[in-house]
């Protein structure tokens, strides 16, 4: 660790009877903690939480050996017991199996995004549950009776999902629906007569239909255009729920009586409902709210219709939860922009909450970390943009600091309030960073979220542009000294940047980000065959004249415009951004004299799993940021 003093001082003019003169008062030297990169990553990450059956024990997944590997925690303990000990590939926890002490997980091989769902037995040993070559598996649930387990394959055919039901007693499956036309199964009712079924028809716009498999009737609840999504049935399956935005700029939850027709809107509030679902025996609904780039969670008691109050957690964002069957106990794990996710149970009898992990390095002092913050500016257009903002704590008029755009990925993503030890990283190494939530975004209501289509690399990143203006209008900010990030979408706004406009960013840093949207589109993941259209629909269909504006708006076909250094990161098994993509920018860029470092990781997909390569791929970040934007380094001719 390096210490980083500031020495802050001011002059206090005091006017006495007996005397003109001016005195001078100092303020101690305040001390700010600079933390290396390893020290970041020796937080911890954990996610899941699933009861186990008698309700003493939590099954979580979490990478402090690595890489993600499944654990159990015990409630009264708070004792956590490795399961697991992969040392190659990250394990998920799915859940206990019902009245066994087995275990279902799930993983991929390097990142390639095929996961299969595997058995840890009682001896330690897994069985691969879905083999097979290019094959993708995905948990749908237990059966109402708890002896057959529900999942999804494309085995059949690569490009569609069908729905399988195994027995648990010998751990033999057979497909329960043949899926020909590229349909999304939301849900099953618990007497398995209805499908909730979906079928994306733009990136905002879904068609929703329940399908009765007794007399092959469907009925269309998505009459009206707009965005539709399944939330589940009601115990005795009278009742389908599910979330819409039809007539309406945010989404909100609807109760649909299946015999009549009958709908009635049940909650909706000024921003989107994200989910929502009944607790087991129906005694609590659960709705999740996207207020603002931050989670906020309603629980309903559903004999009064009043809301359960809980302890509050200081700043607390909820990233998810699951109460338990006995409806006694609830998990909600817990993040803040300042602390990586925990896990925290809550009695509802006891009306106690226990915190369960404690995920942040000792290593660490949050007081060297910063709380993000909201704020909003205005776009070339007058249009009010989001973002999400982290301020240096050693930024003063005396002290301007470099500053980076950040770019969320998508298109269609968003920025939100939480943790994310890359950004702490470098606001702690002296970088502001202004989390655009640039026009697409989601979050905002459908206008806002539409307003990219077709357009993308354009208004988008004039969005990004003036975000950069707002930086610049801060008096802390060293004018001359910001650059642009992302990752995925956000790595293709970056070269976007770099390309089409650049003079405006000193640096840019692509993390796993598309330049050549012809092949990406081309190429994305058999599996994502039901959604291409969509999204063929929003950015365009490279197979048709849509091809010369995704020519245009490809940075590969313009690299020779790059003025200003690149960072590029690459996962060498990344199904969505092939590493040609990288490879073949990073070669154009080359051969313009532009300084690029490039960092090819051949263990990893579409992003990271492992510590060790973010701690490598993220420490040279900051070594790029330091070279080239903070220090200034000039560019050889």
């Amino acid at each position: 660790m390096k210490k980083l003093t500031l020495l802050l001082m001011f002059i206090s003019i005091i006017a006495c009877k007996q005397s003109e003169s001016k005195n001078e008062e100092k303020i101690e030297p305040k001390e700010i903690t600079q933390y290396s990169i390893e020290q970041f990553y020796k937080n911890k990450k954990v996610n899941g939480g699933a009861f186990n059956n008698n309700e003493t024990k939590l099954l979580v997944s979490s990478n402090e050996t690595g890489i993600f590997n499944v654990f159990e925690i015990d409630i009264e303990s708070g004792q956590k017991k490795q399961l697991t000990f992969s040392e190659k590939e990250s394990f998920f926890a799915i859940d206990e199996v019902p009245d066994t002490k087995l275990i279902l997980y799930t993983a991929d091989k390097g990142g390639d995004e095929n996961n299969h769902i595997y058995l840890l037995n009682e001896d330690g040993s897994s069985t691969d549950l879905t083999p097979g070559e290019n094959v993708k598996a995905i948990y749908g649930g237990w059966s109402e009776d708890k002896k057959f387990l529900f999942y999804f394959s494309n085995k059949r055919d690569v490009k569609y999902f069908d729905m399988y039901k195994m027995n648990l007693a010998d751990w033999k499956s057979k497909m329960i629906y043949k899926n020909l036309e590229g349909l999304n199964i939301e849900d099953i009712s618990h007497d398995e007569n209805i499908f909730s079924i979906s079928k994306s028809i733009t990136t905002s716009e879904d068609k929703l239909f329940l399908m009765n498999r007794k007399n092959n009737k469907t009925i269309e609840i998505s009459k009206e255009p707009g965005s539709y999504s399944g939330s589940g049935f009601n115990n005795n399956d009278k009742y389908f729920y599910y979330i819409t935005d039809v007539g309406k700029e945010f989404k909100y939850l609807v109760k649909y009586e299946i015999a009549t027709g009958n709908k009635e809107v049940i909650f909706e509030t000024n921003w989107d409902v994200m989910y929502s679902y009944l607790s087991e025996n129906e005694k609590y609904r659960i709705i999740g709210i996207n207020e603002d780039g931050k989670n906020n969670l309603i629980i309903q008691d559903n004999l009064t219709g009043k809301n359960i109050d809980f302890p509050d957690i200081q700043d607390g964002d909820i990233k998810g939860v699951n109460i338990s069957e006995s409806e006694k106990l609830m998990r909600l794990t817990v993040g803040t922009s300042k602390s990586s996710n925990n896990i925290y149970v809550y009695n509802f009898e006891t009306k106690s909450l226990k915190q369960l992990t404690n995920t942040m390095s000792t290593e660490l002092d949050s007081n060297n970390l910063v709380s993000a913050e909201v704020v909003r500016f205005k776009s070339f257009d007058g249009l009010e943009i989001p973002a999400i903002y982290y301020k240096p704590l050693a930024a003063t008029q005396e002290n301007k600091v470099p500053a980076l755009v950040w770019v969320h990925g998508g298109p269609g993503g968003q920025s939100r309030v939480g943790y994310f030890s890359l950004i702490q990283f470098l606001v702690n190494h002296g970088y502001a960073i202004l989390a655009v939530n640039n026009r697409g975004s989601s979050g905002y209501g459908k206008s806002f979220y539409k307003m990219d289509d077709l357009n993308h690399g354009d208004k988008d990143l004039k969005d990004c542009i003036w975000g950069k203006k707002w930086l610049q209008d801060q008096n802390y900010i060293d004018n001359d000294k910001i650059g642009i990030i992302g990752g995925s979408y956000g790595g293709y706004m970056t070269m976007a940047a770099m390309t089409f406009t650049p003079d405006e960013f000193k640096v840019g840093v692509n993390i796993f980000g598309v330049t050549n949207w012809l092949r990406t589109l081309k190429s994305i993941p058999p599996h994502w065959e039901s959604f291409k259209k969509a999204l063929y629909t929003e950015l365009g269909d490279p197979n048709t004249k849509d091809s010369v504006r995704l020519y245009e708006i490809s940075p590969l076909f313009h690299a020779q415009n790059v003025k200003n250094p690149v960072m590029v990161l690459q996962g060498a098994n990344d199904p969505r951004v092939l590493q040609v993509e990288s490879d073949e920018i990073v070669n154009a860029m080359r051969k313009n004299n532009i300084p690029v470092e490039y960092v090819l990781f051949p263990d990893e997909g579409h992003g990271f799993r492992k510590k060790e390569n973010e701690i490598k791929g993220y420490g040279q970040i900051l070594t790029f940021l330091d070279k080239y934007l903070k220090g200034g380094q000039p560019i050889k001719p």
